[in-house]
């Protein structure tokens, strides 16, 4: 693939892997970035995966919050269980999105057009 200029200027790859870590980047390339169509689909899996990460981290917290005050009315050490459990799947989840987002900003700067689960088909037609 060459590697074309973006809309802010940069080279299209760094561009592209930028808009993983620096989300705000990646929102101002999805509205001025027309031309370069790979710079354009990294914005787009950027945004989307930070999304739907941002929304899976609160329903587990939601649901191991409604779990464990279920569970510590019944018992004060369930609860307490319960919760730690809860923390540390969250913790788990947010290494694991934040090894996503890497992984895919370490492609896009190789110049890899890298789909993610489930938000890579729609960035991809979203970005065409």
């Amino acid at each position: 693939m060459e590697n074309q200029k973006s809309a802010i200027g940069l080279d299209g790859n760094i561009a592209a892997a930028l808009g993983y870590p620096i989300g705000i980047i990646a929102l101002i390339l999805i509205f001025i970035e027309k031309e370069n169509k790979f710079v354009r689909f990294h914005a787009i899996q950027s945004l989307l995966w930070g999304l739907l990460m941002m929304i899976a981290i609160i329903a587990i917290a939601i649901v191991g919050t409604i779990v464990a005050l279920a569970a510590g009315a019944a018992s004060s050490t369930l609860g307490w269980i319960i919760g730690i459990l809860v923390m540390l799947l969250n913790l788990a989840w947010l290494i694991a999105c934040l090894g996503g987002m890497i992984y895919a900003a370490v492609k896009a700067y190789g110049n890899n057009l890298f789909k993610l689960p489930i938000v890579g088909s729609f960035a991809e037609k979203w970005s065409s």
